[in-house]
């Protein structure tokens, strides 16, 4: 017996010894600590990761070697000391060794569609800029995760560290680019973005759990109303049928698969001028589908080249066809229509443009003052003016309860909280439209998310950039209220804080769009924002005139702002301030310059006038109060 269990003790031990040897664990890295990344220059560092417990953890870096070991749930941290601005550089974490390091500024761009909208989106007024973009030294991060977490997740799902060159430029934010590259020419360092975007996010979204509750248990309350009303409903009717929109209109439509073949017969349909909305031109359509037909002639030297077809914007969304041939479409009303029609596909003589649009409920058409045109080479075809156009399938989708769209705290857990140990220098924030109405209560959410994130980021003085919502929509002629110059008073408000920037916008927007396309004097007026709040340059002018206090003498109001620089701009007749009396009701207001940093605002019909505002309109044409510099006051209220 004693012979028989030495034998096996000998198996076990020549079994164990064949086994593959690891003098260190395996360690499992953030994808935020990767190849290619940017480290924040001047201050202390923090790498992390996870292994099993009590594994030891070596990180060598610079010269030198850093030790710890994993805690008993698997995680484990080190601290580096500062590094000055340079790289590449290596770094080895026991087996793992990463390259291609570089040290610089690490910016954090997040916010909603206008921080997330890409470079492509933006080629039409830099293409030629664009195609020269070739710089190692920025680079960009983002994980394709748009997860609504109900938990803070600690890592990213995916995402690498890729740098500005040809191969991938046209995915960065058009407006964190834009900033990199200003921030890249001020300080001469290396810039690392890390884009966290998400197009329609409330600023709930984005507050940590420390903060959200109020609003978390508003929205969980709400979705148990509607639980109750659809239980109610059903009580009532029964189980509803499944109800699939695509499969419904498509099934309809007498046009499917036949309106897009180059033999269709359009001899009978009606006319409609576009662009615009149908609605407007007798087309009574709001669910479902139509389609719409255009002929152009080319010369025979022109066909057959690759061409572009531009479809402005339409609402809301489409797919369009060439002479038969599918060419690209568009799932939702944002995006610009620029789709490329092949080589060969375009002829001499006759061509035909084929578009199927789908209405999902709303006001449909092909938005104003868009490019609606077939360019080859210099060469453009305009296609705007009469269209045939017929109704496809006309749907009456069963009613609904909506959805609950973004949980408070959600994307904060999903895209914010993976970071928290990774050094940044600053954050960049474009949001407001959908938090749009809500103003007043924008005023302390807004302030709320700066000052959690410091908290949550351990970094109490960290500065905080963000953009004034830009103009939208038809200017008014009356004085109204504005649930957008409410919300961009709530962001002006938000300056009270420290180490915040703003830059304005009402004046660089398009009427037709929520997303415009001007990024680059968007970043441009971040960068000096950042110039003057994160870089410490206390001389330069970073912003327009902002309102500072108001003095009623005689019948006028006498308004003070700072940032005036080298003084408010007195060359023009002051438009866009409106007055009002006790009774609450604003007129338009005459106004002209006092001096360096002082207006003058009056009207004969406001004899006691009590408050004052200006550009206060979703689109405020015409305000146009600046400083000497060039940059445009704020819109502000003085009302409480």
């Amino acid at each position: 017996m004693k012979r028989y269990f030495s034998f096996i003790g000998l198996f076990i031990f020549l079994q164990l010894a064949a086994l593959p040897f690891r003098a260190e664990a395996e360690v499992k890295l953030p994808r935020l600590v990767s190849n290619g990344m940017v480290l924040q220059r001047d201050v202390p560092l923090t790498i992390w990761g996870w292994a099993d417990r009590s594994e030891k953890v070596n990180v060598e870096f610079l010269g030198e070697s850093y030790q710890t070991k994993a805690d008993k749930s698997g995680n484990w941290k080190v601290e580096i000391p500062a590094v000055k601005a340079g790289g590449p550089y290596t770094m080895k974490i026991n087996d793992i060794e990463l390259t291609d390091i570089l040290a610089g500024d690490v910016w954090l761009a997040s916010g909603q569609s206008n921080m997330e909208l890409q470079i492509r989106r933006v080629m039409d007024l830099y293409a030629d800029e664009i195609r020269k973009i070739d710089n190692d030294k920025i680079r960009f991060f983002r994980s394709s995760t748009r997860e609504n977490a109900e938990e803070e997740q600690t890592n990213y799902p995916d995402g690498t560290w890729l740098p500005a060159t040809q191969a991938n430029i046209m995915e960065f934010s058009a407006v964190a680019w834009f900033f990199a590259d200003d921030i890249y020419r001020q300080q001469q360092v290396p810039v690392g973005i890390i884009s966290t975007a998400i197009g329609g996010s409330p600023a709930e979204a984005w507050l940590s759990t420390e903060k959200v509750t109020p609003f978390l248990d508003e929205w969980l309350a709400r979705g148990a109303r509607m639980d109750s009303m659809r239980a109610e409903r059903i009580k009532k009717e029964g189980e509803p049928k499944p109800f699939n929109w695509n499969e419904e209109v498509n099934k309809n439509d007498p046009g499917t698969g036949k309106w897009s073949k180059d033999d269709v017969d359009v001899s009978g349909w009606p006319t409609i001028s576009l662009p615009g909305y149908w609605s407007d031109k007798g087309v009574n359509l709001r669910n479902g589908s139509l389609w719409f037909y255009k002929e152009f002639d080319l010369p025979e030297s022109l066909a057959g080249q690759e061409a572009i077809l531009r479809l402005g914007r339409i609402i809301d969304s489409d797919s369009a066809f060439v002479n038969g041939t599918f060419v690209g479409n568009i799932t939702y009303q944002y995006p610009p229509r620029i789709y490329t029609i092949p080589e060969g596909l375009l002829k001499p003589g006759k061509n035909k443009v084929m578009v199927r649009v789908f209405s999902n409920g709303g006001r449909g058409g092909f938005v104003e003052e868009k490019p609606y045109e077939v360019r080859i080479g210099q060469n453009v075809i305009d296609l705007t003016g009469d269209w045939h156009y017929h109704i496809g399938a006309e749907l009456n989708p069963p009613f609904g309860f909506g959805g609950l769209s973004f949980r408070p705290g959600g994307l904060y857990n999903s895209l914010i909280n993976p970071i928290k140990n990774y050094a940044i220098k600053g954050v960049i924030w474009y949001q407001g439209e959908t938090n749009a109405g809500r103003g007043f209560e924008y005023r302390q959410l807004f302030k709320d998310l700066i000052q959690d994130w410091r908290v949550q980021l351990n970094k109490p003085k960290l500065p905080f950039l963000f953009v004034q919502l830009a103009n939208l929509g038809v200017p008014n002629k009356q004085p109204v209220n504005s649930g957008w110059a409410e919300t961009r008073d709530a962001q002006r408000r938000a300056l009270e804080l420290p180490n915040t920037g703003m830059a304005v916008a009402f004046d660089i927007g398009e009427w037709n769009d929520i997303h415009p396309i001007n990024k680059k004097e968007v970043a441009r007026r971040l960068a000096l924002e950042a110039e003057r709040v994160a870089y410490g340059n206390s001389s330069v002018v970073s912003s327009g005139p902002l309102y500072e206090s108001v003095n009623i003498q005689d019948g006028s109001i006498i308004i003070s702002f700072t940032s005036v620089g080298k003084g408010l701009f007195a060359n023009s007749l002051l438009e866009g301030f409106q007055i009002a009396g006790a009774d609450g009701r604003f007129v338009w207001a005459k106004a002209v310059v006092m001096s360096k940093n002082t207006v003058k605002v009056w009207s004969d019909s406001v004899p006691n006038p009590k408050n004052v505002r200006y550009a206060w309109d979703d689109n405020p044409v015409g305000a146009n109060l600046k400083n000497k510099e060039g940059l445009p006051a704020s819109p502000f209220t003085t009302e409480e």
